[in-house]
């Protein structure tokens, strides 16, 4: 479903005042704890020496402030930035910059980011790029900072700080784009069912650790319409989506969503909200005037067709329209793209994020 042209003014008129408005109306939370993968890293890729899957040089960064390429997949801020913002809190920073802190202990009570870019589910997501902390070590890092809060709380406080903090859960795209890539070798070993199956095992595992470790209140933002991607769409010759690993990307969420909710029943105290990235994403490339996007299909960013044949390189070509583009990149929305998108997490309808939205949950 579209957005009307009066209700899109009202849309962009809130999300201008958004900034202003929701630090000071919004119900602040303590800390946000942040999970996943490059869609939301704030920099921890710039500590590994052995990733090739970076974004600290330009044109990233481009309408960051400062103008300076900070380890962001974006010409700017992403959701993480607006997220925080909405909140009241400072963006929390890469788990990795503060490991020799000697204050880190203060660091990690206003919250700290773990993700990753090209982490996954399943650790061989990473592969392709060499050095990333997946999924798991995340975990293993989480527990680390569960150690320290412990340490610096005291085990009763620091549990009832996590408890009414924010978790932030985004994470699967690397996996599927790792599957359905042109020459993926782990399409040989599983059907798409079967994998999904695996990713969906591993993944109730993962978050029953990290309730086991404090966290009550999880924002899970499911995978995007990964098969529209610039990078996908090239390798359709119609230049379309890429409509199989659309379609399992929306099984995934299903799946998630199922998952969740059954967590919720079993776990009383737990409370959720599940960001339908997907159907987000479809509908700005569905009605990309109703949120004030014009070009829908290629990147911002890149060399060749679609400006997708090479990454955000320094010798790439940018768009000075970035804010009428939906991707930064090969694979990555523009700074627009994860404003709006966090606005609809926030508070956002049922149509978007169920089955109650970030501020709601927050309140829960």
């Amino acid at each position: 479903m579209g957005v009307n042209s009066s209700s899109s003014l009202i849309f962009f008129l809130v999300l201008g005042l958004s900034s202003l408005l929701l630090i000071t109306e919004a119900q602040k939370v303590p800390a946000i704890y942040v999970f996943g993968d490059s869609l939301i890293d704030v920099g921890n890729n710039n500590h590994l020496k052995l990733s090739t899957l970076k974004a600290n040089y330009p044109h990233n960064g481009v309408d960051f402030p400062g103008k300076k390429a900070t380890g962001r997949f974006s010409n700017g801020k992403n959701a993480a930035d607006f997220l925080a913002e909405m909140v009241g809190l400072p963006t929390s920073p890469p788990y990795l910059s503060l490991t020799s802190a000697p204050n880190k202990s203060n660091a990690f009570v206003t919250g700290v980011s773990f993700a990753s870019g090209g982490a996954g589910i399943l650790d061989g997501s990473d592969n392709p790029f060499g050095e990333t902390i997946a999924f798991n070590k995340q975990i293993q890092y989480y527990s680390q900072v569960y150690g320290e809060l412990v340490k610096e709380l005291g085990a009763q406080q620091a549990q009832k700080h996590l408890a009414t903090s924010l978790s932030v859960i985004i994470i699967g795209s690397n996996d599927f784009l790792g599957y359905f890539k042109q020459d993926s070798s782990v399409r040989s070993k599983y059907t798409p069912q079967q994998y999904l199956d695996l990713l969906l095992s591993n993944l109730k595992n993962q978050l029953k650790k990290i309730y086991n470790l404090g966290a009550r209140k999880l924002l899970f933002a499911g995978v995007g319409a990964i098969g529209c991607c610039p990078a996908q769409r090239l390798q359709n010759k119609t230049r379309g989506c890429n409509e199989e690993t659309n379609y399992w990307s929306v099984k995934y969420n299903e799946g998630v969503k199922t998952l969740l909710s059954e967590m919720k029943s079993e776990l009383k105290d737990m409370a959720y909200s599940f960001f339908d990235t997907f159907r987000a994403l479809r509908d700005f490339i569905q009605n990309p005037t109703a949120y004030g996007f014009a070009e829908v299909e290629a990147a911002c960013c890149g060399l060749g067709e679609l400006r997708a044949k090479l990454p955000c390189l320094p010798i790439a070509k940018y768009c000075s329209n970035r804010k009428d583009h939906v991707f930064w990149d090969l694979y990555h929305p523009t700074e627009m793209a994860s404003q709006i998108f966090t606005k609809l997490m926030f508070d956002g309808s049922p149509q978007f994020v169920e089955p109650i939205n970030v501020e709601q949950l927050i309140a829960a």
